[in-house]
């Protein structure tokens, strides 16, 4: 187990090695993305659109003293999905507010005209947006309009996936070296859950993890077999909603809530005040209020699928920053589920400490706390 691990993350770190750089001595490069196509770039890439808002948390470690460099535009849920950290780089880097915002491939809305007229070199999506690029026709334009795609994936198969895509945009970026540094950072963490697990075999504890609540009036949402299914996993516990979700996405009733009898229950939350002002969400993220996030998670568990369990009642609840759900930085969410599902076993894990030197080494902006909470006072 441990040589198969050591080899795959050899291998990854070598895609992101300089050696495997865009700085190639021919002027184009040919790059495989996620979903193993092999897409040929010119060399040097200074124009690059991301259809995801949440690729920028990537770009922003790799590129720290400039991320807009390279940018000619991106989708706008960056700013509407995670207010508080638009906010924020926006303070560091005013001129984010130029750089032009598109809606979502997947929306009707989506400018084609506009994209062809900044003229990107590359456009980069998650690959979850596949199928509605090839059956729209939008793929077949692209292709036409000459903006080769260039598909990474955080988010659907992310503990697989997520080191391999940092290291493609290390490459498309021209920063192998950053993707390097983060991927092993990345994976030295992993390690130390994995096999602390591995080596102890604890219970796993029956997890109910909802899906942004809070944000819509219905519950619950969840994730089945992959996403935050699968960063509970990591961390040592068991996702009710595997056993009646079958793809990655889906909502439980909350009669079936109750009859799971979940040991713990984490929600995810963010500042969501562009899409429900009046919700009654968990503004998670930097510098949140954490003596209001609480108080809205003790609301939430007052709902009828939550407030006759057990977990509930006993302090067993907790809230984490959403974005963490399609993110570079996902491990650090799979360090703090360690340690509310496994306190003793993890009480040397810091996951604060951990986002806080992931901010100081990796990124231009300054580390605020406010990315989860708990009903209990610790962990």
């Amino acid at each position: 187990m441990h040589r198969r691990r050591f080899l795959q993350v050899a291998a990854l770190l070598a895609l992101s090695s300089p050696s495997r750089s865009l700085r190639a001595q021919a002027d184009t490069q040919i790059v495989t993305d996620i979903v193993g196509r092999t897409v040929t770039l010119r060399y040097p890439l200074r124009r690059i659109f991301l259809a995801e808002g949440n690729l920028f948390y990537t770009v922003a470690a790799l590129n720290p003293r400039a991320p807009m460099e390279k940018l000619v535009g991106w989708r706008d849920n960056f700013r509407t999905a995670d207010l508080d950290s638009y906010r924020l780089y926006l303070r560091y880097f005013p001129e984010l507010a130029k750089l032009p915002a598109f809606a979502g491939v997947q929306q009707m809305q989506f400018d084609l005209e506009r994209l062809i007229a900044l003229r990107p070199e590359a456009m980069l999506l998650n690959a979850n947006t596949r199928s509605v690029l090839e059956t729209s026709g939008l793929m077949a334009k692209l292709t036409a309009a000459n903006i080769p795609v260039v598909f990474v994936d955080m988010s659907i198969g992310l503990m697989n996936n997520s080191a391999r895509s940092i290291a493609i945009m290390g490459q498309l970026f021209d920063n192998p070296q950053s993707a390097h540094s983060l991927i092993r950072f990345r994976q030295r963490h992993l390690d130390t859950i994995r096999d602390t697990l591995m080596k102890r075999a604890p219970p796993r504890p029956r997890i109910m993890m909802e899906r942004a609540a809070g944000l819509y009036e219905d519950c619950c949402l969840s994730w089945g077999n992959g996403n935050y299914g699968e960063m509970v996993d990591s961390a040592g516990g068991f996702n009710l909603a595997q056993t009646h979700i079958h793809g990655v996405y889906g909502a439980l009733s909350q009669e079936t809530v109750i009859a799971s009898r979940p040991d713990k229950i984490v929600v995810t939350g963010s500042n969501w005040s562009h899409y429900s002002p009046h919700g009654d969400w968990i503004n998670l993220g930097p510098g949140a209020d954490l003596t209001l996030a609480k108080t809205r998670l003790e609301k939430l568990m007052r709902r009828p699928a939550y407030r006759t369990l057990a977990a509930a009642k006993n302090g067993q609840a907790y809230a984490i920053w959403h974005p963490f759900y399609d993110h570079p930085f996902n491990f650090v969410a799979i360090e703090r589920l360690a340690t509310w599902f496994h306190p003793s076993l993890f009480a040397g894990v810091d996951p604060e400490a951990t986002f806080a030197e992931l901010f100081a080494r990796f990124l231009p902006i300054p580390y605020q706390p406010g990315y989860w909470v708990s009903l209990k006072a610790a962990p």
